[in-house]
């Protein structure tokens, strides 16, 4: 199933071009019909929980930011093994790439217990703090409780993902993940809406529903993730030829050389994803007090974005994987070749994707809430943000393949130094006297500016010298 191009770049094997564009494409395919998916699925999701309004819509994306600072925390520790697994395969040792992955598991669940009290603790807190009107509170905690309490799931679901993907098989975890939305989808369905009965060919056809509204989005998401998040633990765990732990000998507890190895990864990105996550919440806690229907337009105008960067990430990555696998072919010329080439590809695609969004974003607004202010206001915000599409594009992939080669620290400082010192400067002077628009404003200016410096990092070879 895995893509087997180690032995090639040990060899210091001449690609062709259209060599590595195929290459290319058989790492990121699977991995962007997965992200088509999702985004499909997400874009139902948010269709059925803007049918009950929009304050059902802000409780949701009051918190959104704050998920987002676990979820990242959780690719950080994933990836500081998985980058590791990478690099072991490049260098043709897959006993340690399963070592690796086998050690990478009591780590992974320990960190998950202390994100789990954590954010337990905080749901009760969170929109309080945010400022957020007192009518969005209780849906807002019942949302960010259950996304709590199933971090666990969620991490081991993240590190298998991860650590199949670094060993070049894109193809399991993207079924695995289109497997996911569909869940999410089914579950969201009965859960979220309540009982009804629609007419199917002139039948009135009955549909149990639990009428949970917010609450059983969150909780229809989470159940998805134990499901496919299962499956794909086992698939790694027992069946991937280079990561099967059957028959494995080595210890469970993490050896310190590993240890040390994932976290001069994990910890700058950590630091990046817990600097930008929460840079989301002060710009949320800057955008609620502009009321429900601006909470709500920025929302969705997030969710409709979606798409377009849908090309970006996976292309980001297959970057990942394959310059992860160069530089443990000891191969750094293939390394550069293919992260160049990874970051000219994205930014085609996302341009496309940004110009199409541009014109036919007021039907999907239109398809995601009924509520016409929202529809107007969310269409004009995202139009702001698809004018540096491609520059948003360099910023996701060039940070892709840089983590690829380990260098997560810088990547991470111009990550970060960006959002808090443009965005959110930006965000609280412009959302003052423009609203919303202001605040994306500062969005689009902030993805323009990482862009450009994470490209001069790339171009030079200095990510190169410390892999």
């Amino acid at each position: 199933m895995a893509l087997d191009i180690s032995s090639k770049l040990r060899e210091d094997y001449h690609f062709s071009l259209k060599e590595k564009i195929s290459i290319v494409y058989k790492l990121s395919l699977p991995a962007i019909l997965a992200h088509i998916s999702e985004i499909i699925m997400q874009y139902i999701d948010a269709a059925m929980v803007g049918s009950l309004g929009a304050s059902s819509s802000a409780s949701i994306g009051l918190v959104a930011s704050s998920t987002w600072l676990f979820g990242g925390i959780m690719m950080a520790v994933a990836s500081g093994f998985s980058v590791q697994v990478a690099h072991a395969i490049g260098a043709g040792n897959n006993s340690k790439a399963k070592a690796i992955f086998k050690q990478s598991i009591l780590s992974a669940l320990f960190i998950a217990f202390i994100l789990l009290c954590i954010a337990s603790f905080l749901s009760f807190r969170l929109p309080r703090w945010l400022h957020a009107e007192e009518i969005l509170w209780q849906n807002a905690t019942n949302y960010f409780l259950v996304f709590a309490l199933f971090i666990p799931i969620r991490m081991l679901s993240t590190l298998s993902m991860n650590m199949l993907q670094c060993s070049g098989n894109m193809k399991i975890p993207s079924i695995f993940l289109t497997l996911m939305c569909i869940l999410d989808v089914i579950f969201n369905f009965f859960l979220i809406l309540p009982s009804r009965t629609i007419l199917l060919f002139n039948h009135e056809l009955y549909i149990f529903g639990a009428g949970l509204g917010v609450l059983g989005a969150q909780l229809g998401t989470s159940l998805a993730y134990l499901c496919a998040g299962g499956l794909a633990f086992y698939y790694a765990t027992n069946i991937s030829d280079k990561l099967a732990l059957k028959n494995n000998k080595d210890r469970w507890l993490p050896e310190k050389e590993i240890i040390n190895k994932a976290m001069h990864i994990s910890i700058p990105m950590a630091l990046q994803s817990s600097g930008l996550s929460l840079a989301q919440v002060v710009s949320t806690r800057i955008i609620a007090p502009l009321g429900t229907i601006a909470i709500a337009a920025h929302s969705f105008a997030v969710t409709a974005e979606s798409i377009c960067y849908m090309p970006g990430f996976g292309i980001s990555a297959a970057s990942t994987t394959i310059v992860g696998q160069s530089i443990g072919a000891h191969n750094k010329n293939a390394a550069k070749s293919f992260a160049w080439l990874t970051l000219s590809l994205a930014i085609l695609f996302m341009s496309l994707m940004g110009l199409i969004m541009y014109f036919f974003c007021p039907y999907v607004f239109s398809f995601l809430t009924p509520v016409k202010e929202v529809q107007e206001l969310g269409a004009q915000v995202l139009r702001i943000e698809l004018l540096i599409e491609p520059l948003f594009a360099a910023s996701i992939v060039s940070t892709g393949a840089l983590r690829g080669a380990g260098d997560t620290l810088i990547p991470g400082i111009i990550n970060v130094g960006s959002m808090w010192i443009v965005r959110l400067t930006l965000a609280y002077i412009l959302s003052r006297s423009i609203g919303l628009k202001g605040a994306w404003i500062a969005m689009a200016i902030d993805n323009s500016v990482a862009g450009i410096l994470l490209m001069i990092r790339l171009k030079g070879d200095s990510w190169l010298k410390k892999a």
